[in-house]
């Protein structure tokens, strides 16, 4: 009997939930405005590359696709991360199919997932989060059917995988190589020793070949951003706490996927996938040795989530629904308290009490609202980011129309940051704007060789200036961005009137120094 005929599918089961993570993403799509990461991603949908500073091209291409079929709403943005993140349930039930394990494994696999806090967090907004991750679970998924079946063409489709996942997120090249790893750490180490695994490699080298090539012609802006990050973000975290956190942000489910984890390690039943565990292990070590960000490591949760959930199955036989119904409670309903921390679902005034709420009477959630500045505010970081960029290009497009219509066109608006550029960018044609300037991120590839003007919105971090005085005849402050609890509030607009010769010359210095590291 063949592999495929003893081994039930259960596609129709597995829709369930993903129509159920569909639904509550649903709720939340158009909540609150676009995440200033979000912004950055679709302005490079504007601008079409194979590279950009901080990310391959893979979700300019989506932002491309985002604006002509869907529009330019925050629920359009989101329509993509929505179906991904429906996929990556998919693929978990996939997953739990392969392992052994029936209906109950993929319930609770399933649903476990969809109402983890990590991956509600992570899986609506449109960043490469959600689609690294799929990548991940997708190339896991693929190297267990392999073992399963042996069908070549399930290497082939890993190879575009591990491909199309390094356009996606340069992690992808830490998880494939920590899966080959895991792979010669176990005894299932024979399969890589075979011309198909060659040609797998092949197919990934020749699709992710654009982008090297565009690194090396853009004097390799990867290690630069790496780098940047590593000294302005990474080096201020603590590698302990990147270890409590994983213990943290899964809320309950932490149970499920550290006893998949034990599993895959000392079950005889999962002995031929123990090389899953070995790659958690590889890429967590390595995440933990360069203080990576907590959510760097979720694509590999699920794969621990569904060898958890045939844990589970195989200890509570059919006889004892009773403990299978309070099980698929346990791994649920407690984590319910975070949703209106991770998923905006209600309104923001509501939102703000149900984290007040929550913080003042569940001290073990206020990890949830401490930002990257380690302080607590009372809205996460996620959530201000999502506040005041409308209001910020509404200010400045009447700044740009009290400039009289002659000067116009000789007149800038510039932005510190790729926040501030990209919400000018993308409201740029609803106030008839012109298209921002920045040399922040990515923007500064696209920037102008020359800022002689007569006039320059100027959108600043600081609401002071003054180090502007050596070069303009004079500026002044014209507004700072109110809305309560925004991550910007405070941000200053100012008008630089007639700036001199030195300011472009500072300009030029600056741009060259971008373009050139």
């Amino acid at each position: 009997m063949s592999y495929r005929n003893y081994k039930p599918s259960y596609a129709n089961f597995i829709l369930i939930f993903v129509l159920i993570k569909v639904l509550l993403n649903g709720l939340a799509m158009s909540h609150f405005g676009f995440h200033r990461d979000e912004l950055l991603h679709l302005a490079l949908g504007d601008h079409l590359d194979w590279g950009y500073k901080e990310v391959p091209p893979f979700i300019a291409g989506l932002a491309w696709i985002t604006t002509h079929a869907f529009g330019a709403s925050v629920f359009a943005a989101r329509i993509f991360p929505t179906i991904f993140g429906g996929l990556i349930i998919w693929l978990t039930g996939l997953i739990v199919v392969e392992l052994g394990g029936r209906r109950f494994a993929i319930a609770l696999a399933c649903l476990a997932l969809i109402f983890d806090p990590a991956f509600a967090a992570s899986d609506y907004l449109f960043q490469p989060v959600v689609f690294d991750q799929f990548w991940w679970v997708l190339s896991t998924w693929l190297v267990i059917r392999y073992l399963n079946t042996h069908e070549v063409r399930f290497m082939n489709w890993l190879g575009i995988t591990v491909g199309v996942g390094m356009l996606t997120k340069y992690s992808m090249v830490f998880f494939a190589g920590a899966l080959v790893l895991g792979l010669l750490m176990s005894k299932q180490r024979k399969m890589l020793f075979n011309r198909h695994v060659f040609y797998a490699a092949l197919i990934a080298f020749a699709i992710f070949l654009p982008n090297i090539i565009w690194q090396f012609t853009h004097h390799l802006p990867v290690f630069t951003h790496m780098k940047t990050l590593q000294s302005t973000q990474l080096d201020s975290i603590n590698p302990n706490d990147f270890a409590k956190e994983q213990l943290l942000v899964n809320g309950i489910a932490v149970v499920l996927w550290l006893t998949g984890l034990v599993n895959l390690l000392f079950s005889f039943k999962l002995r031929n996938m123990q090389f899953v565990a070995f790659a958690y292990f590889l890429v967590f070590g390595f995440l933990y040795l360069m203080h990576g960000k907590v959510y760097y490591i979720f694509g590999a949760y699920p794969m621990l989530f569904a060898a958890g959930a045939f844990s589970f199955e195989r200890w509570l036989k059919k006889p004892r629904y009773a403990w299978r119904a309070a099980a698929l409670l346990f791994f649920t309903v407690p984590n319910l308290i975070f949703f209106p921390m991770v998923l905006p679902f209600l309104p923001l005034n509501q939102t703000l009490a149900v984290i007040n709420y929550l913080n003042t009477r569940i001290p073990a959630t206020r990890f949830v609202t401490t930002w990257e500045d380690h302080k607590r505010h009372p809205l996460t970081q996620d959530y201000a980011d999502m506040l005041g960029w409308d209001e910020m290009a509404a200010k400045v497009a009447k700044v740009w129309n009290d400039i009289p219509a002659a000067d116009r066109q000789y007149s800038f608006i510039f932005a510190d940051n790729y926040g501030e550029a990209g919400a000018i960018h993308h409201f740029h044609k609803k106030y008839n704007l012109p298209d921002v300037i920045c040399l922040n991120s990515s923007f500064a590839l696209w920037a102008p060789n020359s800022l002689n003007a007569k006039y320059i919105i100027y959108v600043s971090d600081d609401d002071d200036v003054s180090d502007l005085k050596p070069y303009t005849e004079s500026y002044q402050s014209m507004g700072t961005l109110d809305t309560p609890y925004a991550r910007e509030k405070g941000i200053g607009i100012f008008l630089i009137n007639h700036p001199k010769p030195s300011l472009d010359k500072l300009y030029k210095e600056h741009l060259n120094t971008m373009l050139n590291k």
